[in-house]
């Protein structure tokens, strides 16, 4: 409906001067100014009726949204992650995944077309020309601000239109529920697990390679051999949890050629075992120099001296490597005398 379909006493009384006088270009001022065509009202302008609709239309919106809100946290909560259902013509997806992708998609669609909706239908269309000001903030430029702000609010109608203000609310207060629930996906804190290994008292030490148990013997000068404890295998569901805190490398050195005190006493004839991990990002550390006892971590370059408590000479790793204290048992295998004193592997922000 055009403005000349409703009658004159109906019109809102905006001042149709606003839009500008047009004018037309000449020779002597070719670029001016044309002004802004005549403002053509809306049907809600002018009836309440269709302003009702629009507006119960937008709470409607808003109302789903609220809904779809509660069916993502639902589906996340009863639906089990390893469900799969046929949906044509996509095929067999994942259950959850479908549900929580459609319920979250209805959620933000639904918030967004209702202020489409909203914004189209009942605040104010009158456009209006505004001349270039200077950018420092002066008192008329604040006063006309808070004006203008005032008269934004005025015309969205959010305080006259409960029904679309409350809605709004409960739709915008409902949807960050979906982010927090999705927190739940970070999995369980990791409360003291990251402080302790499989290594205990009596744990004899494994050889990685042949899965026999370590004999001082089995040890030579110069080696470097890696070692993990009994009764871990590749079969277990948890090995790569395990293998990650609990793999060890096994050095043979010169009793004479320690140099840090408590290495040479938690070790037995020279044989000391410090964890594999780096402390810088976790990786696996591999390469040893035998003449200068240094470990050196491959994806890095952090250097480790194995015959100084596996301090740090070079690199980015924060901390030297944990030694595990090990032992002989009565069978005259190499056995764990405890856990490891410290975390293995980087820090952590719950580390003490």
């Amino acid at each position: 409906m055009s403005s000349q379909d409703i009658p004159e006493e109906n019109l809102p009384a905006e001042q149709e001067a606003a839009h500008g006088a047009v004018r037309v270009a000449d020779e002597k001022d070719p670029f001016a100014d044309p002004g802004l065509p005549p403002h053509e009202h809306r049907i809600q302008d002018v009836d309440e009726r269709a302003a009702k609709r629009s507006e119960r239309t937008v709470a409607l919106l808003f109302t789903v949204s609220m809904l779809a809100t509660i069916g993502f946290i639902a589906a996340y909560v009863t639906i089990p992650h390893d469900k799969s259902i046929f949906v044509f013509p996509i095929g067999h997806v994942n259950a959850l995944n479908f549900a929580l992708g459609l319920t979250l998609g209805v959620a933000l669609f639904a918030i967004g077309a209702g202020a489409v909706h909203w914004a189209r239908t009942l605040m104010s269309d009158v456009e209006v020309a505004d001349e270039r000001h200077p950018i420092e903030a002066s008192p008329e430029t604040r006063a006309k601000v808070h004006a203008d702000f005032k008269q934004g609010a005025k015309e969205s109608v959010i305080g006259r239109r409960k029904l679309i203000r409350n809605t709004m609310l409960g739709a915008l207060t409902l949807v960050p529920l979906s982010g927090l629930v999705l927190l739940r996906d970070l999995g369980p804190l990791p409360g003291t697990s990251l402080r302790h290994t499989l290594w205990s008292k009596g744990k004899r030490l494994v050889s990685t390679n042949t899965g026999l148990p370590l004999r001082p013997e089995d040890i030579g000068v110069g080696s470097l051999t890696f070692a993990q404890p009994d009764g871990l295998n590749e079969t277990q569901e948890d090995f790569q949890t395990e293998i990650a805190k609990a793999a060890l490398m096994i050095v043979r050195l010169q009793p004479e050629n320690i140099k840090d005190k408590r290495e040479l006493d938690w070790g037995h004839q020279g044989i000391v075992a410090f964890s594999k991990i780096c402390t810088h990002v976790g990786c696996p550390i591999s390469l040893y120099e035998q003449q200068t006892h240094h470990v050196l971590c491959p994806c890095h370059q952090s250097t480790f001296d194995l015959s100084d408590g596996a301090r740090v000479i070079f690199g980015p790793a924060g901390h030297a490597l944990p030694q595990l204290r090990i032992g002989v048992d009565s069978d005259g295998y190499l056995q764990a005398l405890g856990d490891f004193e410290e975390p293995v592997g980087p820090a952590f922000w719950e580390r003490g």
